[in-house]
């Protein structure tokens, strides 16, 4: 049975319109890569726990069947007979590490450093997500700005057509006017296609953020943007990324973390001492007595206390210790690469935000100016006082314009909300 028409359109989802806070929300819980730092982050309180254990002591649990023919040691009676024994072992041991180097401290005490950067680094996945967002998102919005220049260009060059073909065939311009005329209106569409495409594209960039499937429809709001003039300390907002950026507080924590492994290197140069037990008993088949008398008869405990002490381990508790010292100095300098990521990345925006406010004042004249100058060459054209090529000259002059004040709207605005992003403010359209 054929659906009805109405029924057709009921079976159409509806297309939901993205805001950038949206996206910015829904990436943080669906995109692969937040996922996998979140991962890595459970991990690492996993490792933390278990390490956290390594105090506690162990219990093992053991029983053991054997079967001896000719001369042996009863394992039970520890006798020399010649004879076939059956015998049975059953026992529960147990061992603590008293004291090893402060090693078992020192590793908790990294492992919840671990844990600590992995925390940080899962906040630099969800703030490298925003950031891909916002470009994207902006990008997407400027070229669906773009299909609408696109699109009043190509409106405009074919009424220019229909004129053209008319004074064409009144004899008032040649056909080389009327041709151009035709050339123009088809490089706009070609322009409009190559717009809608380019949209499309950013479409599909943002699906892929966003972890939405290829056929799920996706639009974007059109979100509006007051373009104010905006002053900014730079130095306060650079000041303002190194308090709470995760990527230097990752950093600060990898040196703490290799200056705990250097704390357990040392370790290895002090002894460790361990407690130990165990209680047990058994029974053997030359004895007379029953397997319970046996038992109860030969159930034993013990108890020690061990001491190692380290002398020569072929320079590995050296070669440790210089290993760890390294690192250190190794983190650091990473720190020091990070901090000068950081003021790059507020250096770049800063000067970007300044020199897009200045770009938006002059983009917005030209713009102003080429679209009165495009009306007075249409009300010429019309007239019959201009020439083809020079209304298409015009249109071109007024298009560049159009694309150069939207490139600097939104080129403010990103940098703008970077700037935001980087005080720790919220990034919203």
């Amino acid at each position: 049975m054929q659906l009805s028409f109405a029924q057709e359109v009921l079976k159409v989802p509806a297309t939901k319109i993205w805001s950038l806070q949206d996206c910015i929300t829904y990436a943080i819980e669906n995109n692969i890569t937040v996922k996998e730092a979140s991962l890595n982050t459970d991990i690492a309180e996993v490792d933390y726990s278990k390490v956290q254990s390594s105090r506690l002591p162990n219990l093992f649990g053991s029983a053991a069947q054997n079967f001896a023919n000719g001369n042996s040691i009863d394992p039970i009676t520890s006798n020399f007979v010649t004879d076939q024994i059956y015998s049975t072992n059953v026992g529960i041991n147990s061992s603590m590490t008293l004291f090893q180097g402060n090693q078992i401290n020192n590793r908790i005490k990294q492992s919840k450093l671990l844990f600590e950067q992995n925390v940080f680094l899962e906040e630099q996945a969800k703030n490298d997500i925003v950031i891909s967002l916002l470009q994207t998102y902006l990008q997407t919005l400027y070229s669906k700005e773009g299909i609408a220049i696109a699109e009043s260009n190509l409106a405009s060059s074919e009424k220019e057509v229909i004129r053209a073909k008319s004074r064409l065939d009144a004899g008032s311009i040649a056909l080389n006017d009327y041709t151009e005329a035709q050339s123009q209106a088809a490089t706009n569409k070609y322009n409009l296609i190559t717009a809608k495409n380019t949209y499309q594209q950013y479409i599909i960039t943002l699906k892929q953020l966003l972890e939405l499937p290829p056929t799920e429809n996706l639009e974007i709001s059109d979100e509006s943007t007051v373009l104010m003039h905006s002053e900014f300390d730079k130095m306060a907002i650079y000041n303002k990324a190194l308090s709470f950026l995760p990527e230097i507080g990752a950093s600060n924590t990898n040196i703490a973390v290799n200056q705990k492994e250097l704390d357990i290197a040392k370790g290895g140069y002090l002894p460790t001492i361990a407690l130990a037990g165990s209680i047990g008993s058994g029974y053997t088949s030359i004895t007379d007595s029953n397997f319970t008398d046996q038992l109860n008869l030969n159930f034993n405990q013990k108890i020690g206390l061990s001491v190692s002490i380290p002398i020569f381990n072929r320079n590995i508790t050296n070669a440790a210790v210089q290993t760890a010292s390294i690192n250190i100095e190794k983190a650091e300098i990473q720190k020091q690469t990070t901090v000068k990521e950081v003021y790059k990345k507020v250096e770049t925006a800063y000067q970007n935000a300044v020199s897009s406010q200045e770009q938006v004042l002059a983009a917005t004249a030209s713009r102003e100016a080429a679209m009165q100058s495009y009306k007075l060459a249409q009300k010429k054209y019309e007239l019959g006082a201009l020439s083809t090529t020079d209304l298409i000259v015009s249109q071109n002059t007024y298009t560049n314009a159009e694309q150069n004040f939207l490139q600097a709207k939104y080129l403010k605005i990103l940098y703008y909300q970077l700037l935001q992003f980087y005080q720790g403010n919220d990034i919203k359209l």
